[in-house]
């Protein structure tokens, strides 16, 4: 048989995925990826660096392996939907293997496909609290639409790649926060207002990192942003940082009206504000 791919190798394989009664539930003639990288299940994750060049294998894969205890809603690869905690059967051919991902300038159109692909799959990461791998895949999302061109996108392309930009710093701003980290995800929601000044879910997420930033001391500033970076609530008497958390939120909230979670962090902020009542 062929080589094996090495750590860093960029493969292409066709791959089936069937449930145990046998309904075809993911079909790709051409799924490319790098392993380790986190941009497909874990069954093929770990499975295809064991596969030689031309060789089919067949996985068996539990649903922590597979598309985990949620399933997965259909998309373009899948039909239908993938119950929750379902057990996948993989037939995987291992067409490629090439050096480096991306090596080569892509088109417009393949820079969003894999842009959305990664970004998919950082969200399935997410739904399964694996905050870790989804920022990883939301990164590799930025590369590919933020990587070399083949050729100059049109209008509706650029429009495109930059609302998925957008949608991928949100998605960064969220994992960040998760993960305790609220320096980093004040740093994607400025990026991400650079790119939409009035992104709702962007401004959102900047009123939610002021609430959630670290009591020990004031988060430094980022790179020039045309909005203030927010402070520590340590520092809101002296500098008044909950006031401009406020300001954020209510700006989404203009947006945005009738979002549930916009309201939801605002009366957290009134009730932090308000004095405790002598009873």
């Amino acid at each position: 048989g062929g080589p094996r791919p090495l750590p860093g190798q960029e493969v292409s394989v066709k791959v089936l995925g069937a449930l145990e009664d046998g309904g075809l539930v993911e079909r790709d003639p051409r799924l490319t990826f790098v392993p380790g990288h986190g941009d497909v299940v874990q069954a093929l994750e770990l499975g295809v660096p064991t596969m030689q060049l031309g060789e089919v294998s067949f996985f068996l894969a539990a649903f922590p392996y597979a598309y985990g205890r949620p399933g997965s809603r259909r998309c373009t690869r899948r039909e239908p939907d993938v119950p929750p905690e379902a057990p996948l059967l993989f037939e995987v051919t291992l067409l490629e293997v090439r050096d480096g991902p991306d090596p080569q300038p892509l088109s417009p159109a393949v820079r969003l496909r894999l842009g959305s692909q990664r970004r998919e799959r950082g969200n399935f990461h997410f739904a399964r609290a694996d905050f870790a791998a989804a920022l990883r895949s939301y990164r590799l999302s930025l590369r590919a639409l933020d990587g070399p061109t083949t050729a100059p996108p049109g209008p509706e392309e650029e429009e495109e790649l930059r609302e998925q930009r957008v949608k991928c710093l949100n998605n960064c701003a969220a994992a960040e926060l998760k993960l305790g980290r609220a320096e980093e995800a004040l740093a994607a929601c400025e990026a991400a207002l650079r790119i939409s000044p009035d992104n709702g879910r962007a401004l959102l997420r900047r009123g939610q990192v002021g609430l959630a930033a670290p009591r020990s001391s004031p988060l430094p500033s980022t790179q020039p942003s045309r909005h203030p970076p927010l402070l520590s609530p340590q520092l809101l008497a002296e500098q008044g940082r909950d006031a401009e958390a406020a300001l954020v939120l209510r700006r989404a909230l203009e947006l945005d009206p009738a979002n549930k979670v916009i309201h939801t962090e605002l009366s957290r902020l009134a009730k932090r504000q308000s004095p405790p009542s002598n009873a």
